[in-house]
């Protein structure tokens, strides 16, 4: 029938189809799609949407089972694709709609990710009560473990013969609990002298996915025993930095012949190591290379055997000191009579092997009465060596010196000298400047934050904030600096707050830390909201702006003006403590751009507001039909739609204008066309007189009582034949019809699915390319004969509705190739004029594509309905490709059709519908009279 004046918008609608390598495609019993593929294959997933305005697609997914962490990613994008999926990748994967209009459409698809890995074997044996060398009395358990998806079948073998354990008492084979399928055990009672033979592990997936099934083999002989190591060095092995290192495995017992491999812990071997039958090499180790090592030897009998060396090389780092007064006085100070400790520390590695020595005066120390020397201070950290002082007389004030060093190593010895005298020590003094406080600093700039340090040795300053749950810039927890000021560049808003200083208790008195804080206070300017915000309202009502001071420092504010144009609004003066608005009553005379500045003297943000009672923009409907050649000259028209967003946000809509261009941007004319819409309603205005073939920009723009709105522009060219191959995703502008039981689907012969159907479809596109799309349907499983596929043409437009010289209708044919091979093929249709029957096949046509021409007279407006009906079996696929359709009577390739068959009323006489015979033809030619 005629297409009607105006369509309202509809919500979206979502479907998702599959291209590519699945294995099956199936519906469970809670009518969700399960897509079976193979790891390792690609996953191409497309979400079908429809809808106006065009919905926008977006992809989501959630883990597939509970196991997994949940994980979300998002794709804005019709097509999902993943290329050589992996087996973490299966899951639920949701399509989610959307374009505004009533609730946003979910479709989901659970993909399942078919994998079977080579099985491993393992032997374990049990000795009973041996007497004498009766090596019969041994049981041993070959434990066959495997992942898989889904659950791998077990065969076991001896040789080559399956073992059925209903026929040999001597075996038992089970599964083990809580192994979910994943391990089988053949038990071996009481050893017998035919059990000393081949076993071979088969799992199996029931070929699904075409994977094919894996084995291991395994020889037991008398002399199977699991593996044993020896390890070249001891456990603990300390070298030198540059050296080079072997660690040797020896196998010393195992049969099979074990495999032995290195590693380590936590971290891959070093990039200069090399392993080889056994042996680790280690070549110019470096203090990075230290670590456990690894030694594991396998056979797959009884557990592996397993040997670690803890490799340690050598190095020193910073070597510190600490002066501790007599803490028994609570004294902070040194006073003659009383004790005092010297302590010395070096980060090293290994820690324990550091040798400390003292010196007074560069004269090696010897324990005594009043100097001892601890090596390891119990009260200090783990290797620190102390020099305690006891009742300190004149005759020990003097420069010592802590000497540390690895006997006998190259790494070279660490010094520090500390000077002792009652004028060379004293206690530290922390103290913040005066102003230092509190700091401010404007958002992006570099300041300084300083504490004074005092004393003598003077220690360090560590820096840290003093929310304890903060970092510092760097990430660190502490930062230490040696002249007590802390510099902070780029500085931003969150390292606003309080910040701490205090003396380290190293390189100087070990005493009670001195601390202070400094305030850090960052000023930025005010963050407004909104940053800029689109207003439409009609005429003398109204308009209320608001801007919001969300956050600032400071938070007084210094000032904040209104402007429109850019030009003040003097006779406003708000106050500036206040989150601003202004209030006015909208004419055509104030329309325009409004902007509230607020500073709060660091700096100003600002608040803009589009005003304005100009409607807003039309939007083209996306499924516009076809341009149509006029009967006379060489003209076409064009049936341009489209609907209004937010009809009645301003003034009321009373037109548009239309306005046509060339291509090269020359107007041709422009024209009011009295039209209102209503919300969600489809609007169309048909363009005549265009000339052939020229290209050309229309521009739609509303009109009100006041103003006129912004322009949209889409361009349209005439085609006089147009030939849809379906090579664009969009198939040029085909769709699926909501009420049918299946879809037809675009595929080519690189994207065909591998289990599809033998003997059925189409090998490649009607021009014989790979690459070339068409549109199939497939009658396999889930399909039930009877289920059918509708697939909808764009709608093209007829403007003229008699032929030259007040003959009939004007005729427009119809052309398109289709493929129907297979000894179950069910029915496909051609309905043009909705829902008139104008061709019709059924059955199997031979393995090449054939081509149809067909001839109808509209009345109006029409679409082209290809609906495909499943036969009575799974082999029998449908396809078309090339479709198009041209005015005027079809123009045959060849003179002579074989067949030519009449239909009136919309269907054929005499059951010829029916044509499973005609496997032959070229053409076929069909009048129709409505």
């Amino acid at each position: 029938g005629p297409l009607r004046s105006e369509w309202h918008r509809a919500p979206a609608n979502a479907k998702i189809v599959h291209e590519g390598q699945a294995c099956v495609v199936k519906d469970d019993n809670i009518s969700e799609r399960i897509y079976t593929i193979r790891e390792g294959d690609h996953l191409v997933l497309k979400c079908l949407v429809k809808g106006h305005p065009r919905p926008q697609v977006r992809w989501t997914k959630t883990a597939g089972s509970a196991s997994d962490k949940f994980q979300e990613t998002s794709i804005y994008n019709e097509t999902l694709r993943i290329e050589g999926i992996q087996r973490v990748q299966g899951g639920r994967y949701y399509c989610k709609a959307d374009n505004g209009v009533g609730v946003a459409a979910i479709k989901s698809i659970r993909v399942d990710v078919q994998y079977l890995d080579k099985p491993v074997l393992t032997v374990h044996q049990t000795i009973s009560d041996v007497r004498g060398r009766f090596y019969q009395e041994k049981t041993v358990f070959l434990r066959c473990t495997v992942n898989s998806n889904p659950p791998a079948r077990f065969i076991w073998k001896r040789g080559t013969i399956p073992i059925e354990q209903s026929k040999d008492q001597g075996v038992d084979i089970y599964e083990p609990l809580y192994t979910q399928g994943e391990t089988e055990v053949l038990k071996l009672k009481n050893l017998r002298l035919k059990d000393f033979a081949n076993y071979t592990c088969q799992v199996s997936v029931r070929n699904v996915c075409e994977i094919p099934d894996s084995s291991v083999t395994f020889l037991l002989t008398i002399g199977t025993t699991p593996p044993a190591l020896r390890l070249s060095v001891n456990e603990s092995l300390v070298v030198d930095p540059g050296k080079d290192v072997t660690l040797s495995c020896e196998v010393t017992a195992g049969l099979p012949k074990p495999t032995v491999t290195w590693s380590r812990y936590l971290n891959p071997l070093p990039r200069n190591s090399l392993v080889r039958d056994g042996t680790l090499e280690l070549r110019s180790v470096t203090p990075a290379d230290s670590g456990f090592y690894n030694c594991t030897a396998v056979n797959n009998v009884g557990n592996p055997a397993k040997r670690n060396v803890n490799l340690l090389v050598r190095s020193m780092g910073n070597l510190t000191f600490q002066i501790t007064p007599d803490s028994n006085k609570d004294s902070e100070s040194i006073q003659m009579g009383r004790d005092l400790k010297l302590s010395c520390h070096v980060d090293a590695e290994p820690q324990d092997k550091v040798n400390y020595t003292w010196y007074q005066n560069a004269v090696l120390i010897y324990n005594s009465d009043s100097l001892i020397v601890l090596h390891s201070d119990p009260d200090m950290a783990p290797g620190t060596s102390s020099l305690e002082i006891v009742d300190m007389k004149f005759r020990d004030q003097a420069t010592y010196s802590c000497v540390a060093s690895f006997p006998g190593s190259t790494v070279p010895e660490l010094r520090v000298d500390i000077n002792i005298t009652q004028n060379s020590v004293t206690p530290p003094i922390l103290t913040v400047p005066e102003g230092g406080q509190e700091v401010s600093v404007r958002e992006g700039g570099t300041t300084d934050l300083v504490c004074l340090v005092d004393g003598k040795p003077r220690p360090p300053v560590l820096w840290s904030r003093a929310d304890k749950d903060l970092t510092m810039p760097t990430g660190e927890w502490a930062v230490e600096t040696r002249d007590g000021r802390l510099r902070l560049t780029n500085v931003t808003r969150d390292l606003m707050g309080a910040y701490r200083c205090q003396t380290a208790p190293y390189n100087g008195l070990n005493v009670k830390p001195r601390q202070a804080q400094v305030q850090l206070n960052v000023q930025y300017a005010p963050v407004l909201d909104p940053v800029f915000q689109d207003v439409r309202s009609p005429n003398y009502q109204f308009v209320t702006l608001r801007c919001i001071i969300q956050k600032s420092n400071p938070p007084h504010m210094a000032s904040i003006q209104w402007t429109r144009n850019g030009e003040p609004l003097t006779s406003l003066t708000p106050n500036p403590q206040e989150n601003p608005q202004l209030k006015f009553k909208l004419d055509p005379s104030n329309n325009g751009t409004y902007k509230c500045r607020v500073n709060n003297g660091v700096g100003s943000s600002t608040c803009t507001f589009n005003i304005s009672s100009r409607p807003y923009n039309a939007e083209f409907y996306f499924d516009t039909p076809n341009p149509i050649r006029n009967l006379k000259g060489n003209n076409f028209s064009y049936n341009l739609q489209w609907t209004q967003r937010e009809p009645v946000a301003t003034d009321r809509i009373i037109g548009y204008w239309v306005n046509v261009r060339n291509r090269n941007q020359m107007n041709l004319f422009s024209k009011q066309i009295d039209k209102e819409p209503v919300k969600g309603g489809l609007m169309s205005y048909i363009l005549t007189d265009l000339k052939i073939p020229l290209s050309y920009e229309i521009r739609l723009a509303p009109i009100t009582t006041y103003s006129t709105g912004d322009y949209v522009s889409r361009t349209i060219k005439y085609s006089e034949h147009h030939v849809c191959g379906f090579e664009d995703k969009h198939i040029c502008g085909f769709s699926q019809d909501r009420g049918d039981n299946f879809d037809w689907t675009r595929q080519n012969h690189l994207t065909q699915n591998p289990k599809r159907s033998s003997n059925t479809g189409p090998e490649m596109d009607r021009s014989g390319t790979k690459e070339g799309c068409y549109m199939y349907i497939e009658a396999s499983s889930p399909r039930v004969p009877g289920d059918t596929a509708r697939l909808l043409s764009p709608l093209y437009n007829v403007n003229a509705a008699r032929g030259p010289n007040g003959s009939g209708r004007l005729p427009y044919c119809i052309s398109f190739f289709y493929h129907m091979k297979g000894k179950q093929t069910g029915e496909v249709k051609s309905i043009a004029s909705v829902d008139t029957k104008v061709w019709s096949l059924i059955g199997n046509q031979g393995p090449d594509w054939n081509q149809a021409h067909i001839i109808v007279n509209p009345s109006g407006p029409f679409q082209v309905v290809f609906q495909a009906i499943r036969g009575s079996g799974y082999e029998g696929d449908i396809a078309i490709d090339d479709v198009s359709v041209t005015k005027g009577k079809c123009k045959q390739e060849n003179s002579t059709c074989d067949i030519k068959i009449v239909m009136g009323g919309g269907a054929a006489p005499n059951g010829a519908t029916k044509m499973s015979a005609l496997n032959y033809n070229t053409c076929w030619q069909y009048n129709r009279t409505d």
